[in-house]
């Protein structure tokens, strides 16, 4: 990987790969990009919460232009394949050459943002590249809430255009997001005892595409969660199934791949519920087909727990899990190919005496998102469960006369012979949050083209990446 090109780029990707860097775990990879700066002889600014900024002095004859943002985040997806050994507190990822693309053993890649900020490095350490006053900005913790974003205090950074690194088209701009709000419903109950003679059967659901919750949401692929609860309601009504446990999904920025709940039955009914599980993978089968190719749904018995969700808590849950909306509640009417409103239900969770349901609720309309947002507090309310709301972020409100849009509309099509696409994207850019503490601030977002982030399929093409940079360069020399 590091013989790729270009060569500086690769390099430092390949370190960042190295150092285990998932969402919370800031320290070790804050520290390494502060080093890096301070190595180079740059001006290195690591604030209270952990962002990294490093400031290069502009090129001969660009000292009076404004002053640019090379903007992206440390830190990266923790997904692994359910069979993979891995442990990203820890662990290096074990990312290899396939054809054109980079990608992983078994987990996610990082390339998301990896890619952006190896992008910035190596311009950084190049005095070759031609640019204005540049600063390069690091966020912490975008993956789980864009804190590092939200921290970052106004009147820190001096430039007033603002390249976020961090989309995965090569060929488009994204001058648009969604804003989003974290939804979390509790069911919180006494357990019961499981009746004497049942025995307990483990169903698991996986196998799923995944993908990330804002980007592939309208690529219709299934949710582990709620095939799950297809199943489950169907088991608890028709063949006097009880619940016991249930998890699924990992995080709530990516469309659950995998599910799992032990149930109890009468001993007698064993073979009835392998029937039916085997009739749901068919139908799971046959309903994704061209969408999904490889859904799971498999039963195992599994030594009897001692308790179970009283009857009436579980069907609560069931119902509001079956009733939860999934996926996109609306399009853009102006332009019907892009998503304005969807919801994920993200993770499922069993803890002593309590089951937490998890979504994340996108927007690039603030009074929309609060519509489906009160929906799933209605659902989950009705349902006799606690909910709360978090996290709640701006969307970026798209700017078609900004400059930076027509200088790069205009570098791309002189360096490529013809346009990017400009794009509103579904799914949370730091460019909102940064622009409610910098007003006035001209932001554009580009990058690489990167399938599958936020799963273990996660890839970025080799290709766009040289692209990518090679662009970035004309960009920052046109500005």
């Amino acid at each position: 990987m590091k013989n790729l090109s270009p060569k500086a780029l690769w390099e430092h990707f390949y370190s960042l790969t190295q150092i285990p860097r998932p969402s919370g775990k800031k320290e070790e990879v804050s520290a390494f990009l502060a080093e890096y700066g301070k190595s180079l002889g740059l001006e290195t600014i690591v604030d209270s919460i952990g962002n990294v900024i490093i400031r290069k002095p502009a090129s001969p004859g660009y000292e009076n232009h404004p002053g640019v943002i090379l903007q992206g985040h440390m830190d990266m997806v923790p997904q692994k394949n359910n069979d993979t050994v891995f442990d990203f507190e820890k662990d290096p990822i074990e990312a290899y050459v396939d054809g054109e693309w980079v990608t992983a053993k078994g987990t996610t890649l990082g390339a998301d943002n990896g890619i952006g900020v190896a992008a910035a490095m190596a311009i950084l350490a190049d005095n070759s590249v031609v640019h204005p006053p540049l600063e390069v900005l690091v966020t912490v913790d975008e993956e789980t809430g864009m804190y590092g974003a939200f921290a970052l205090e106004g009147g820190l950074l001096q430039g007033k255009t603002l390249l976020n690194l961090d989309s995965e088209a090569e060929g488009e701009l994204y001058v648009g997001c969604a804003g989003g709000v974290d939804t979390t419903a509790k069911f919180h109950y006494t357990p019961v005892e499981v009746e004497e003679g049942d025995v307990a059967v483990k169903v698991t659901v996986k196998g799923c595409k995944g993908g990330h919750s804002g980007c592939d949401i309208h690529l219709q692929r299934a949710n582990a969660n709620k095939l799950l609860f297809r199943f489950l309601k169907d088991a608890v009504a028709n063949y006097e199934a009880r619940l016991a446990y249930v998890e699924g999904g990992s995080l709530r920025n990516a469309i659950p791949r995998e599910a799992a709940a032990v149930i109890t039955i009468p001993a007698e009914g064993i073979d009835e519920i392998m029937d039916l599980v085997a009739e749901y993978e068919d139908l799971f089968l046959a309903e994704y087909d061209g969408v999904e190719d490889n859904i799971q749904l498999t039963a195992t018995e599994v030594e009897c727990p001692a308790t179970e969700l009283p009857e009436d808590v579980q069907d609560f849950l069931i119902h509001a899990i079956t009733a939860c909306p999934h996926g996109v509640y609306r399009v853009i009417p102006e332009m019907p190919d892009v998503v304005e409103t969807s919801n994920n239900l993200a993770m499922l969770v069993t803890e002593e005496n309590c089951v937490t349901v998890m979504c994340l609720t996108r927007s690039s309309v603030e009074s929309r998102k609060e519509e489906l947002q009160s929906i799933i507090e209605s659902v989950f309310a009705m349902a006799g469960a606690e909910v709360v709301f978090s996290g709640s972020y701006p969307g970026w409100k798209p700017n078609l006369n900004s400059h930076i849009l027509q200088v790069m509309k205009t570098t791309y099509q002189e360096n490529y012979g013809v346009e990017p696409r400009v794009i509103i994207i579904h799914a949370g850019l730091e460019c909102g949050i940064i622009g409610r503490n910098y007003p006035g601030m001209d932001m554009i977002s580009f990058g690489p083209t990167i399938k599958y982030p936020h799963s273990p399929d996660e890839k970025v093409n080799i290709p766009s990446v040289a692209k990518f940079y090679e662009y970035l360069l004309a960009t920052l020399k046109a500005l």
